[in-house]
């Protein structure tokens, strides 16, 4: 498997999810729960957007293919997304955007909205089809992956675990500091896929 992919896969999910972002959100949206009541929300939300994120791992190309879209055009589209969220991330808009959602929350918010959009959004999804199409249609490298896809949300449920104290460690400037430098880096990631999609574009032409 190549290593510069999981690399890649794995820096591509973590800025995207943004587990340290989310954070200060799910003590949002579990206010007054209980430790155990906490655990079962979080470990509820990881699992249903491993399934989604997993499901277009395996299939999105081939949706992609079924209506008549190539990897490259995709791949450009999803650069292209993908630098639109680096920008919300360095101009504080999607963070906005996800308290807005918060505000809308329902009893339950492992499913709506912490599995989707906020865990398995547009930008983890659109990640998970251009990764999956680097794999080349290799199953084992596509299992990667998934496996690199999985890490990151086990990362997600050990910081929401420990929610309360990473949002006091690094309080509200620590958060907005790290998810701009991680927006930086997302910017420069979508641009290589943006330029991935143009050379097999110009490949094909020629």
């Amino acid at each position: 498997m190549d290593t510069n992919l999981l690399i890649t896969a794995f820096t591509t999910l973590f800025v995207i999810i943004d587990p340290i972002g989310l954070t200060p959100l799910f003590v949002a949206l579990t206010p007054g729960a209980t430790r155990t009541e906490r655990r079962s929300i979080a470990l509820r939300a990881c699992l249903i957007a491993v399934g989604v994120l997993t499901l277009f791992a395996l299939f999105g190309e081939a949706v992609l293919q079924f209506v008549g879209i190539s990897m490259p055009a995709f791949r450009i589209a999803g650069g292209i997304l993908l630098f639109l969220t680096a920008l919300d991330m360095l101009f504080e808009r999607r963070t906005q955007r996800r308290e807005d959602k918060v505000e809308a929350q329902l009893d339950d918010p492992s499913a709506f909205p912490l599995a989707i959009p906020l865990i398995a959004g547009p930008g983890a999804i659109a990640s998970m089809i251009l990764l999956g199409g680097r794999a080349g249609g290799d199953l084992a490298g596509i299992g990667w992956i998934i496996l690199v896809m999985i890490s990151v949300i086990s990362v997600v449920f050990v910081l929401f675990l420990g929610g309360s104290l990473l949002e006091r460690a690094l309080g509200r400037m620590g958060i907005n500091i790290v998810t701009r430098l991680l927006g930086m880096l997302l910017a420069a990631l979508s641009v290589q896929f943006v330029v991935d999609g143009l050379r097999e574009v110009l490949l094909n032409v020629g």
